[in-house]
Formats: C-alpha cells, sequence, structure tokens
C-alpha cells in the first residue's frame, strides 16, 4: 500500500493534501519519493526558519537527543533555562511560558490576560478584543479569538468575552472598548487573513489606548516571528511595546515548540498551578530552538529585508501581479488568475508555494539564496502570466 492510499484511509480528513510526497530535503529543497527535487517557498508555512535539514540545528537537537528527551516541568532543564534567558533579554519581556504550539501559547496570553483583570479588578472585566480577518488558532479558545466566521461554523456554542474590531480602523477599536474589556490581542501581519499589514498609526493607537485604559497589549507572532518579517519579531519595526508576545512556528526550526513571552505587568500573574504543560519547553526542542534564536542575527535580519524587497521588485508590475503585501519574507501575492491553480502549476513545475485567502503566499527559509530564489521567482512568475 503506498503513502497516499495509507493516508487516505488511516489520518483524519481534515487537510486537502497537494500532491507531494515529501521524503527528505536540505536547506530550500525538498525531494519527493521519486527523487524530483522542489525550490521550497514555504518553509512548512514558515516552520523550518533555515530550511530543512539544517546542519547547526541538526547538531544542536542530535546532541540533545543523545543527553536527555524528555524529564517534565516538575524539573529543571538547561536549553529551557538558556532559551527563556535568550528570548527575553532580546526582548525585553519578563518571563516565558513554554507549550508546543502556537495556539497554545495563545490560549497562555488569554489565560494571562484575564487573570492579571480579574487580581487587579475583579469579576467582570474578562474581554478581549480581536481583530477581523485574524487567526490565533483552532482550539476552543484561540478559534473563538480568531476573527474569521468561515472558521467559526460547526463548532459553537463559543466562549464568552471576545470582541472582533476591523482592522486600521482606531474608531472601530474606541468603540469596542468598554469596562468589561481587559485586553487587545492583534497581529502585525494577518497571515492567515490574507498577508495584510497592520497600519503604524493604528498600532500606535493600539499601544496609546492600551496604556491609558490599562489593557494588556498582545501581539500574536506566532507566523510573523522569529525574523520572518526582518526583525526579530515584527513589533519591532513599529516601536511598540507590548505587555505579552506569542510566538511558535519558526522559533524551533521545524521541532513543535510555543512561547508565551510576559511583560512587567504580567510576569508574577501566573503562578504554580494556574497553567502548565507536560511537553512545553521539551529539552530537544529547546536546544533546536536555542540554535535558530543564536543565528537570527542583524546581519541575517538586514538580508531577509533585503529579499523581501528584491522580490517585490521581481512581481512589481510584473503581467498577472495586482499587487504585493506583507513584510520581509512573509509576502502575499494577488493575482489575476486562481491562487489555487498557481499553487498547483507551481508544483508541477518544482516550485513549493502557498495560498492565504485569494493571494498566493510566499514564505521561504530565511536563507534562502539568491540563485534558488530567482529560479523559483521565474517559474512563478511565468505560472502568473498564463
Amino acid at each position: 500500500m503506498d503513502i497516499k492510499t495509507l493516508d487516505s484511509e488511516y489520518i483524519a480528513n481534515t487537510y486537502k493534501r497537494a500532491s507531494l510526497v515529501a521524503i527528505s530535503g536540505h536547506g530550500a529543497t525538498i525531494v519527493d519519493e521519486n527523487g524530483r527535487e522542489y525550490i521550497d517557498l514555504g518553509a512548512g508555512i514558515a516552520v523550518n526558519a533555515f530550511g530543512a535539514c539544517d546542519e547547526a540545528w541538526r547538531a544542536a537537537v542530535t546532541e540533545q537527543l543523545g543527553k536527555l528527551q524528555h524529564i517534565s516541568n516538575l524539573y529543571y532543564t538547561q536549553p529551557q533555562a538558556v532559551l527563556a534567558e535568550k528570548l527575553c533579554e532580546r526582548t525585553g519581556l519578563k518571563k516565558v511560558f513554554f507549550g508546543n504550539s502556537g495556539a497554545e501559547a495563545n490560549e497562555c496570553a488569554i489565560k494571562a490576560a484575564r487573570k492579571y483583570s480579574h487580581d487587579k479588578y475583579g469579576e467582570g472585566r474578562h474581554t478581549i478584543i480581536t481583530l477581523e480577518g485574524s487567526f490565533h488558532g483552532r482550539t476552543m479558545a484561540t478559534l473563538t479569538a480568531t476573527g474569521q466566521e468561515s472558521l467559526h461554523v460547526h463548532f459553537g456554542p463559543f466562549l464568552d468575552g471576545f470582541k472582533y474590531a476591523s482592522p486600521n480602523d482606531s474608531n472601530a477599536l474606541d468603540a469596542a472598548c468598554d469596562e468589561t474589556v481587559c485586553a487587545v490581542m492583534l497581529e502585525i501581519v494577518q497571515g492567515e487573513g490574507g498577508v495584510r499589514t497592520l497600519d503604524a498609526e493604528y498600532l500606535a493607537h493600539a499601544q496609546k489606548l492600551s496604556i491609558q485604559r490599562d489593557l494588556l497589549l498582545i501581539v500574536d507572532e506566532v507566523q510573523t516571528g522569529n525574523g520572518r518579517t526582518g526583525s526579530l519579531y515584527a513589533y519591532m519595526q513599529f516601536g511598540l511595546t507590548p505587555d505579552i508576545v506569542t510566538t511558535a512556528k519558526g522559533l524551533a526550526g521545524g521541532l513543535p515548540f510555543g512561547a508565551c513571552l510576559l511583560g512587567e505587568k504580567v510576569k508574577d500573574t501566573l503562578s504554580a498551578g494556574t497553567h502548565g504543560s507536560t511537553f512545553g519547553g521539551n529539552p530537544v526542542c529547546a536546544a533546536g530552538a536555542v540554535s535558530i534564536l543564536s543565528r537570527l542575527d542583524d546581519k541575517l535580519m538586514n538580508e531577509v529585508a533585503q529579499k523581501g524587497i528584491h522580490i517585490r521588485r521581481t512581481l512589481d508590475s510584473a503581467q498577472g501581479v495586482k499587487g504585493v503585501s506583507g513584510l520581509g519574507l512573509m509576502l502575499g501575492i494577488e493575482t489575476e488568475r486562481d491562487a489555487g491553480e498557481i499553487v498547483s502549476e507551481c508544483l508541477e513545475k518544482g516550485v513549493i508555494v502557498l495560498t492565504a485567502k485569494k493571494k498566493v503566499r510566499l514564505l521561504p527559509p530565511l536563507n534562502i539564496s539568491y540563485e534558488e530564489l530567482n529560479k523559483a521567482l521565474t517559474i512563478l512568475l511565468e505560472v502568473i502570466s498564463k
């Protein structure tokens, strides 16, 4: 029985899979079951920060595997502590809770925000404002937080305590703030919402409003974080000082890992027994994350930004391209042709790209070479212009 047949028979039908059966990879190259190579402009949906089987990452993970794969959070482990220190030093946030995914990081943020407000103000101040078009996860709380009605079908009733405001509309944000609100939660670039970047003025207003009303500003950096947009975290490009930052995806370079970073206001909100995770902060995953984070330096961030500019210049005004959105190496291409058809045809020609709503989405490894990038872009433009 082949892989596709096994998958169809035994794995839940929650994914509309493409035809590719991925067997191995190196850097920005993925190899299928027939030995055919593909240039990867998806990076596992922004997960493989340095591409497939990055040597430094693999060495760090393998070394930790030879020492200890798991012990639980009832005890101390070195990789977890080192990673937490690096994250706090580079962001200015004070404490970290480790989980296994972006959804878990956002669950932690929701709980921390509500507990902070309950501890300080008591009952009734628990509402979190999120934005229309947002995506925060698929657990019941994070799905409720997600401002996309199409994803809410079938799963009600949903949790109380969430409001949705129009993105880039400061008046709508103001109108949503009443005495029940404890936090504002947003993505700098709405990835699953169509690679839409929030305006600098709107972000500044959200920051000011949060300070004035003692609301927690939560920035979801699950997809935008860890160098993806040309800075360590996207909020850093806008002068924001969030109270909570969540991240996952590229943090551990391909291993399941999430982090919820807590600022000064909330650093001590979660006490023993108020939250937890069996696998969160797993030493093998943490070792991988230390390897990734240690190489996300200014030089690489500048390269990511420049590659993003290069892609935009290549695509702007090209035949069949209506516009390009996003930051760094997190880009969405609005096309005249159907995005799904473009993705399928690119795959046939040896290039992996993604969709985001009606756009073609690019999330290549941060260290992809210009040679690989240009070869892939040539193919992509041929398909788009058909």
